[in-house]
């Protein structure tokens, strides 16, 4: 199945809002994302509790956001969004490189993580994969997740038990379609199921792992191994 052919169609520009506590950093990413014939920035937010309430009241496809901002951080913000408005995609942009915030961020419900050290092209990437469905991690933090599995796998005892392995096999199968960025429909006809049973077994799976969020779910993915 080629992730080309299940890539969503949008017939309108894809409605972005952008929170960042430094006012030339979003004039910035507007004007980026503005040259994008798909993308129209419907708003902006100068903290995360303004972020919140502009998501509550534009209804955007997707909210670019940085972590450490006042009045309610980054990840509090998007765990709050992800709660009420669980439609809405959301792609981190920050300087943190750590694993606390790269875990914080995708266990909250982000869907992309980017480095504000990164190119234009990467943003750009990251916000057309994260608005179709897909998820997305900058080159950078996918070395470093791999850099963690690898580590994990030489110190981790022999006999330690996978947390994958309390999945069936069909939950297994669907963990690695959605971390390889499948949409739900397409899973169903893939594996020639309906679409209730696919969100069936990815709930179940995402509850036995406790996982949110397709990056979360991508992260653990190649964390553990299982997309080789």
């Amino acid at each position: 199945m080629n992730n080309t052919s299940i890539a969503a169609r949008h017939s309108q520009p894809y409605r972005i809002v952008i929170a960042d506590d430094h006012a030339i950093i979003r004039d910035g990413l507007a004007a980026i994302l503005r040259d994008e014939d798909n993308f129209d920035v419907v708003g902006t937010a100068i903290d995360g509790k303004a972020a919140i309430e502009a998501v509550r009241t534009l209804s955007p496809d997707l909210l670019l956001i940085d972590l450490s901002m006042p009045n309610t951080d980054g990840a509090e913000a998007i765990k709050v969004i992800k709660k009420r408005q669980p439609e809405v995609r959301i792609v981190v942009l920050t300087y943190h490189k750590e694993d606390a915030h790269i875990h914080a961020a995708l266990e909250a419900g982000a869907d992309g993580y980017v480095l504000k050290d990164d190119g234009r092209d990467d943003l750009l990437a990251a916000v057309h994969n994260v608005a179709r469905g897909k998820g997305y991690l900058s080159p950078a933090i996918c070395d470093r997740v791999m850099s963690g599995y690898v580590q994990s796998q030489t110190s981790s005892a022999p006999e330690a038990t996978a947390s994958w392995q309390l999945l069936s096999d069909r939950e297994l199968q669907v963990l690695k379609l959605v971390a390889q960025g499948y949409k739900t429909k397409d899973i169903a006809a893939y594996l020639s199921l309906s679409t209730k049973t696919i969100e069936k077994h990815r709930g179940n799976m995402m509850r036995k792992l406790d996982l949110h969020g397709v990056s979360a779910v991508t992260t653990y993915a190649i964390e553990n191994g299982l997309l080789a």
